[in-house]
């Protein structure tokens, strides 16, 4: 499986060694260097509790060493759907630590989803949460053991009466006292370490081989860029999961840099006001509509947020006006983050004017990254022009995983990764979003593939074509739309009602489900035959648009 990920050159290889950019460093590395320079000091406080970096690399290794004893091996594979929890961070560590490669799914995620990395991966293990419907009881698990010939192992974290508890395995006094004993594999540091998900356009999300070598200096580039230290008190409250509050700085950013983070269940008001006064809180990430939620709550005035320093904001693109008044009214400074699972990550920086941070999302973060705006020839367009956004450099990847026809129009001849994002320059270098060439859906900062709805629908025996666009949302930014075309036969039986209920038995994510159904008689197409989604996004525009008085 491994031997179909794509590697950087070895002129790039010695290019980014001799540069400083990649350090043969593995991940681990992160945490070890906080457990020799300061073990007592706090890494994680979550619900209350407060883990030491001491407790955390003791706790990664028990865990290790638990796996171990079972026969996971390096080069097996895990998928791993935890929420905004301490286990999180001890079971990522732990993997790092058996060169276990493990993909992160999100809590959102459902049957459909986590069938899809199970066919991808074929893992040996899987750890998830009690709480998730999928694993209150045995019965999903078995479904992807039938689909899996290496599934054989699971952890859950929270109780239950079918899978041992992750929480025993790591808190027993009695359990793997001799844990240090473990032989845990030397990385590569050019070998993949985990998968991050993509958010693309066509079909269930792909697998992101990212590395050692280049995820390690996308965070220590990032830590330096946001000027993180021993001081810094992040808040994740964005997934955990996702490649923002993971490495931009995020989790792995606050290790890095010896700071503490405070785990938030969610990025609401109600999660977050409380956890921000009591821990002084002054780094935290958000996407624009819980830009919205914070803006809007009433909760601020019961709170202290005066710690609040830095609040930075990514996963789709802020209007001015709200970043205005998120300054304005947190008394904070805005970061812009613009980034991709995939590598490339833009800041604006601390220092930037007022414009720059209102109205831009920053610009590369690394020297060395490479970024061309093309047309569709892939020519340069010129300067303040629209085009779509291509890259590369030391930390975006060189392909997805078991991808070989998708990756042949994922990067240009020449080598560039094609982002589907359309984007222009400002006159002071820095990026600016326009949009999204790739058939996608922004939604809240989540990215759903329109063709993966597409498909489910067209499941349905009593549909006979339809085409899913975004629709414009004051909150989220963009909701799915979904245009339906009856067969002739049952124009009258087919209703939303009947639609949504069919979606929810395939088992996809909510998120991802229809927030709206238009029956028409036939979808519109372009010159050549395609549907033109221009079109049907400008229909349902048009339909949501407020009736004027006259």
């Amino acid at each position: 499986m491994l031997n179909s990920c794509i590697k950087w050159s070895d002129e790039e290889a010695k290019l980014y060694r001799s540069r400083g950019y990649w350090i043969d460093e593995e991940l681990c590395q992160i945490l070890e260097r906080q457990v020799q320079n300061s073990p007592a000091k706090i890494a994680v406080i979550d619900n209350g509790i407060e883990k030491t970096y001491g407790c955390l690399d003791k706790e990664s290794t028990r865990l290790a060493g638990y796996l171990a004893k079972q026969g996971l091996k390096a080069g097996d594979t895990a998928i791993v759907q935890l929420p905004n929890c301490y286990e999180f961070y001890v079971v990522f560590f732990a993997l790092q630590k058996l060169a276990i490669l493990s993909v992160n799914a999100l809590m959102n995620h459902n049957e459909l989803e986590l069938t899809h990395y199970v066919g991808a991966l074929n893992p040996s293990l899987v750890i998830a949460d009690a709480t998730h419907s999928l694993f209150q009881n045995d019965s999903f698990f078995k479904k992807l053991q039938s689909d899996s010939s290496n599934l054989s192992h699971v952890l859950l974290r929270g109780n239950t009466d079918w899978a041992p508890n992750i929480s025993k395995k790591l808190y027993a006094s009695a359990s793997f006292d001799d844990f240090e004993s473990v032989p845990f594999r030397k990385h590569n540091a050019e070998n993949v370490a985990f998968f991050q998900l993509s958010g693309g356009s066509t079909g269930t999300p792909k697998l992101i081989p990212r590395t050692h070598n280049d995820y390690f200096y996308s965070v220590r580039q990032s830590v330096e860029i946001c000027q993180w230290n021993e001081n810094t008190r992040y808040l994740c409250a964005l997934p955990a999961a996702h490649n923002f509050p993971l490495s931009s700085p995020g989790a792995l950013g606050v290790f890095y840099a010896g700071g503490t983070l405070i785990c938030a269940s969610n990025p609401s008001p109600s999660s977050c006001f409380p956890l921000i006064s009591a821990h002084q809180v002054n780094w935290t990430s958000l996407v624009p509509p819980a830009v919205a939620l914070w803006l809007d709550s009433h909760e601020r005035s019961h709170h202290d947020l005066s710690s609040l320093k830095v609040i930075q904001v990514g996963g789709a693109k802020l209007s001015a006006t709200l970043a205005i008044k998120l300054e304005n009214e947190f008394k904070v400074i805005l970061q812009q983050v613009f980034g991709m699972a995939e590598g490339l990550v833009n800041y604006t920086r601390l220092n930037d004017n007022d414009w720059v941070r209102h109205n831009t999302q920053g610009r590369p973060m690394s020297e060395a990254d490479v970024i061309k705006i093309v047309d569709e020839n892939n020519q340069t367009v010129s300067q303040n022009e629209v085009g779509l956004l291509t890259t590369k450099g030391p930390y975006t990847f060189k392909g997805y995983l078991n991808a070989k026809l998708h990756n042949l129009t994922a990067f240009t001849e020449d080598g560039f990764y094609c982002s589907g994002d359309l984007v222009k320059l400002s006159h002071c270098g820095n990026i600016i979003v326009e949009g999204r060439d790739k058939d996608q859906i922004n939604k809240g900062g989540e990215k759903i593939a329109a063709e993966e709805v597409e498909n489910q629908l067209l499941a349905h025996p009593d549909v006979h074509d339809c085409a899913v666009v975004a629709m414009p949302d004051h909150l989220l930014g963009e909701r799915v739309c979904a245009f339906v075309v009856k067969r002739e036969n049952d124009r009258d039986a087919l209703t939303k009602v009947a639609l949504n209920r069919f979606i929810r038995s395939k088992g996809l994510a909510d998120y991802k489900y229809p927030d709206r159904f238009e029956f028409i008689s036939a979808l519109p197409k372009t010159k050549v035959g395609k549907v033109d989604k221009r079109a049907l996004r400008e229909h349902i525009k048009n339909l949501l648009a407020p009736i004027k008085s006259v």
